[in-house]
Parts: C-alpha cells; sequence; structure tokens
C-alpha cells in the first residue's frame, strides 16, 4: 500500500522560512513526478511545485517562483519542499503527490497518491 506522509508544516511570520518534507513507502518514486499542491479554504486546489527524473527538472507556480525549492532524495524515497519569503496568501494545506510516470505533470489528475496535507499558516 503506497502511503505519502507530509511534515514540516506551522505557524511562521511573514518573510519566514519553512521546509516540508514528504517520505513516501509502498513504492519507489525515485524518477517519478512527485509535486505539491496547496488548498486554501474555499478555493481549488492549486499546483505549487513539481520535480521528476533525476531531481534536476523542476516546474513551479508562477506565485511561488524565486521563493520555493523542491527537491527530491531517491535515497530515502522523499520530496521536500523550501519555502522562503513566505507571505500571508501562501496559508493553505500542502499535499504531497505523486504520479506513476516520469515527466512533467501540473494537474490534480495527473497524480494517483496523495498524502494527508499538513497546514501551513503564514501570519502578518
Amino acid at each position: 500500500q503506497v502511503q505519502l506522509v507530509e511534515s514540516g508544516g506551522g505557524l511562521v511570520q511573514a518573510g519566514g522560512s519553512l521546509r516540508l518534507s514528504c517520505a513516501a513507502s509502498g513504492r519507489t518514486f525515485s524518477r517519478n513526478a512527485m509535486g505539491w499542491f496547496r488548498q486554501a479554504p474555499g478555493k481549488d486546489r492549486e499546483f505549487v511545485a513539481v520535480i521528476w527524473g533525476s531531481g534536476r527538472s523542476t516546474y513551479y507556480a508562477d506565485s511561488v517562483k524565486g521563493r520555493c525549492t523542491i527537491s527530491r532524495d531517491k535515497a530515502k524515497n522523499t520530496v521536500s519542499l523550501q519555502m522562503n519569503s513566505l507571505k500571508p496568501e501562501d496559508t493553505a494545506v500542502y499535499y504531497c503527490a505523486a504520479a506513476s510516470f516520469v515527466g512533467v505533470a501540473r494537474n490534480p489528475y495527473e497524480f494517483d497518491y496523495w498524502g494527508q496535507g499538513t497546514q501551513v499558516t503564514v501570519s502578518s
């Protein structure tokens, strides 16, 4: 059974940083697309970032580009999201997701596995 477990969320002041981590078990995703999405109350789930292949291929939403860095540890089967210069509008539940293919993926329907989410709250 595949499981994705996120950690690292919390409360931070605007301008601060957080590092989210996602540990996968039950299947190896060493080259598969793995991504982060977020969902704020009353809004649709929104793409944040994706990584695929060896780890040098990444893609970011415009809203986080330059502030966030996605990375993966193939040996540990984990993916992380370093978030800097956080803004109140970054407040959301952040979800880790994994796809069954290698390549860019930005839509929720392209991902087969999802974590339970971790809350990120940025205070002004």
